[in-house]
């Protein structure tokens, strides 16, 4: 009787096997190394547009100088002026009737 090992064609279908389960392991690796790819660029860029976000509303909630800046704004003041205005001819003023 001849033993298993010996055989052709077992070795042939071993052979075959081990690189099916190969590929497989390989194939399989490749997909988790894509998902966990894409989980780091999602956290990554969701990092990116929070910390942008949070510059910009820190930019314009306190200014380009870093503290808010009063702008002079134009009052009138109340001045006298140097002469008054007045008409130099008389107004007529209605006379009372009796």
């Amino acid at each position: 009787m001849a033993k298993a090992g010996k055989d052709p064609s077992t070795r042939a279908a071993r052979e075959r096997a081990r690189l099916y389960q190969a590929r497989r392991d390989f194939h399989a690796g490749l997909g988790r190394r894509r998902t966990r790819d894409n989980v780091i660029a999602g956290v990554v860029g969701g990092l990116i547009v929070v910390a942008i976000t949070g510059a910009q509303i820190a930019y314009f909630t306190v200014g380009a100088d870093g503290e808010p800046t009063a702008t002079p704004t134009a009052s009138v003041a109340a001045t006298p002026s140097p002469s008054p205005t007045s008409s130099a001819s008389p107004t007529a003023s209605p006379t009372p009737e009796p």
